[in-house]
């Protein structure tokens, strides 16, 4: 972070120079849902825009969930969230605007210096607490709370990615977003695919501080299987906290919703641990402390410079009554020959103006026919190699058929709008369309239904997930199952080349981790790339081990 390369980063070739308005100044990162750029309003206060990536802008179900959860977020205030200003869940892609916070995440700072202080712990506590207050009056659940969503700026804590988090009340297996939540900060609750509610950002916000006291997640890095089993089956190992933290992160991390610490009894607690220093404002020195000197931010895009050209002629002066305007000189006998010398340059002008067109437009007329030739003479010389008795296939005599028709018009210099704005062949190929799916959750009780792209309560689906003593798979009665092995990003084409000769039906998710990518196909012919987000294949308990993914479907690939 104290180097602006390490934040800002140019856009690529692939990046749009704005969004809805919004010139785009730099590439902030990129996440599940898609990527963040830089941008700043008209006033020039620095935002963040979130643009929805491809796959789940083209599907109409997560537009909607989108709507209603910016529609609710849009009403939070709060001291310490990073408020969302602007979003469009119509918008071609969809997006969403923050007002930009200028300072580290709590991973980063983290990473950087190490495990944060005693007294900046508390008052990351108070304020991320005092976020969620405000997040969860307005019914909306965060979900994924971790040290990435928490930004520290210079007076304090700011939680970011509210804004598409789901509505209190709504089960977790209906996610909007790519993935459940992160596995080292999920509450057992989400864990095993329970129910989803305020308490569940309580315990991340235990697990989050715990990570700024230690430096590490509290339950353990590794793969996201064995975490989560220690998440569902473990009481947290609490003796390497400070002492001074250990209670109030103890009764965050209660294993029971019902028992854990309510927001306002966090923020009381470290307002008492804090004591005078609560009142004093002595935040923002512990915070300077932890995110480092400042980094400037990039300045607004400036709009397009009006590129003016000049004139061919100049405009002629208007008269006045003592000659051309400007001229005190009144007109003298020498007047009638400056106009005269006057109107015979302006006639050569305009004749060579007109020549200049007329030879431009010949050379035009010279080209267009020149290359109708060339095209028709090429055709023809492959009509010849072709060899005695060969027949032309029906599309390239069409296409011999066409090109003569546009010679002869060119020959005859007819207008043959319809030769030149012809329609691509219907014949030729088209790629189909994907169509997202996120976040399909796949228990031992139901099954994956490729071509409605969701799940079935029963075992007849096209998918299906299954634990047994050897380990966890996915498995299929009539589909075909690869693993990709490249690096993350698979498509159409590279799941083509995948599948051929592909004959298993059955793929174990052994050394399948988060981000993991499968591809299907169906004996339709259908095409889907399933993404792994979450994967808890706890052995003996059927209860504990499930699956989820994001999938994306191609029609009749």
């Amino acid at each position: 972070m104290n180097n602006a390369t390490e934040v800002f980063q140019p856009l690529q070739a692939d990046d749009p120079p704005q969004v809805a308005g919004y010139r785009l100044a730099a590439r902030l990162g990129a996440g599940g849902m898609g990527r963040v750029y830089l941008s700043h309003t008209q006033g020039g206060r620095p935002v963040a825009i979130k643009v929805v990536r491809p796959e789940l802008a083209d599907d109409q179900a997560f537009r909607r969930r989108f709507g209603r959860e910016i529609k609710a977020a849009r009403r939070v205030r709060g001291a310490y969230t990073a408020e969302v200003i602007d979003a469009d869940a119509d918008g071609v892609p969809p997006w969403l605007a923050t007002l930009y916070v200028p300072g580290p995440s709590l991973a980063e700072a983290v990473g950087r210096r190490g495990p944060l202080p005693v007294p900046a712990v508390l008052w990351l506590m108070a304020g991320v607490a005092e976020a969620l207050q405000a997040i969860h009056d307005e019914g909306i659940v965060h979900r994924d709370l971790k040290p990435s969503n928490v930004l520290l700026a210079a007076d304090g804590p700011r939680v970011i990615d509210f804004g598409i988090s789901l509505a209190s009340g709504v089960t977790s297996n209906t996610a909007t977003g790519t993935a459940v939540g992160t596995p080292q900060f999920m509450a057992p609750e989400q864990a095993t695919g329970g129910e989803v509610t305020p308490a569940t950002d309580v315990f991340a916000l235990g697990q989050t501080a715990a990570f700024a006291a230690l430096g590490e997640p509290l339950y353990g890095d590794g793969p996201s299987v064995s975490v989560l089993y220690r998440i569902v089956h473990s009481e947290p190992e609490l003796s390497r906290l400070p002492e001074q933290l250990r209670p109030l992160i103890a009764r965050c991390l209660a294993a029971d919703p019902e028992e854990r610490a309510t927001l306002t009894e966090v923020v009381e607690w470290c307002r008492r641990r804090l004591g005078r220093d609560a009142d004093a404002g002595g935040g923002p020195a512990v915070w300077r402390e932890v995110t480092g000197p400042e980094v400037m931010v990039p300045a607004p895009v400036p709009h397009p410079t009006p590129v003016h050209t000049t004139p061919l002629l100049a405009p002629p002066h208007p008269m006045g009554p003592t000659g051309w305007t400007g001229s005190t000189r009144p007109a003298g006998p020498m007047g009638p020959a400056k106009r005269r010398i006057r109107r015979r340059r302006t006639a050569l002008i305009t004749a060579v103006a007109v020549t200049a067109g007329a030879l431009l437009l010949t050379g035009l007329a010279w080209t267009v026919k020149e290359g109708v030739d060339r095209y028709r003479d090429r055709n023809t010389a492959s009509s010849s190699t072709a060899g005695p008795g060969a027949s032309a296939r029906p599309s390239e005599s069409s296409a011999g058929s066409a090109a003569d028709s546009g010679a002869d018009a060119a020959d005859s210099g007819t207008d043959d709008r319809t030769s030149e704005t012809a329609s691509p062949s219907p014949t030729a190929p088209r790629e189909p369309q994907p169509t997202a799916y996120p976040q399909q959750f796949l228990t031992q009780k139901n099954s994956l239904d490729i071509k409605k792209g969701d799940t079935r309560e029963n075992r007849e689906g096209d998918v299906r997930f299954t634990c047994e003593e050897i380990g966890c798979a996915l498995e299929s009665d009539s589909s075909v199952i690869t693993m990709m092995y490249a690096d993350p990003g698979a498509t159409l084409a590279t799941c083509r080349i995948a599948l051929t000769g592909a004959e298993s039906r059955s793929f174990t998710l052994a050394g399948a981790a988060a981000g993991s990518e499968f591809c299907v196909k169906h004996p339709s012919g259908d095409i889907a790339l399933l993404v792994i987000q979450v994967k808890s294949t706890a052995l003996g308990d059927s209860e504990a081990s499930f699956v989820t993914a994001d999938m994306t479907v191609w029609p009749a690939a």
